[in-house]
């Protein structure tokens, strides 16, 4: 069966997941790592798309971004396409590395945003890359870090999440601090990674752990993330 239109009408909120093709690896250093991010930030600008949240995996990559005017599809293949090519050369390998598309949930801002920042940016502490929230604080390959103004790039939207949860920076760190803090002792959230929600002819409709076959269609294959 064909796969159905991705909903990509400029300015929705996005949790994007791209994973290694047959769960490989999609960075293999920091030299890698570094490069994504590069060509992530670049193409923030260039084809202009907010992003709020991100964590770089072993085998795959969570993003939290509003497309901008062109959509979220032309953002994603200049990304992947670009880095995928610029990768194979670098390891002397061809063929694919990412795993069929990219799946791209689309959220309610305003019900999902605080818990989504917190989800991707627990990523690293939930796969055991860091021991401790302490850790977590300065680690390079998170968005955490930079909400706690311990790495630097201009790209990210630090002042808009941050002003979702206090007036001031000092404030907004302190409580965004503590929600993570707070956050961290939850494991696998199915609702914020495929069942959370996607908009619909008639509006906006929540999505279970399980689908019909009709609704299925708006996401790419499921898995655990």
């Amino acid at each position: 069966m064909p796969r159905g239109p991705r909903l990509d009408a400029p300015g929705t909120l996005h949790h994007v997941i791209v994973r290694g093709i047959e769960k490989g690896l999609v960075v293999q250093d920091d030299e890698d790592r570094s490069e994504f991010l590069l060509r992530m930030g670049r193409l923030s600008k260039t084809c202009p798309t907010s992003i709020y949240a991100w964590a770089i995996m072993s085998n795959h990559i969570h993003i939290l971004l509003k497309s901008g005017p062109e959509g979220l599809s032309r953002f994603m293949r200049k990304l992947l396409t670009g880095y995928a090519i610029r990768y194979n050369r670098r390891h002397r390998r061809c063929g694919h590395l990412f795993q069929n598309r990219y799946k791209s949930i689309i959220c309610q801002e305003s019900a999902y945003f605080h818990r989504l920042v917190s989800y991707i940016h627990l990523n690293p502490l939930r796969a055991g890359l860091v021991s401790s929230l302490e850790e977590l604080d300065h680690y390079a390959w998170s968005g955490h870090s930079v909400l706690m103004n311990h790495q630097h790039n201009e790209w990210q939207e630090r002042d808009f999440v941050l002003s979702q949860f206090g007036r001031t920076e000092k404030t907004a760190v302190q409580q965004y601090r503590e929600f993570i803090e707070s956050e961290s002792c939850k494991g696998h959230q199915p609702d914020l990674v495929g069942g959370g929600l996607i908009r619909s002819l008639g509006g906006w409709f929540e999505v279970r752990t399980h689908y019909r076959k009709d609704e299925k269609q708006a996401f790419d294959e499921r898995g655990a993330e």
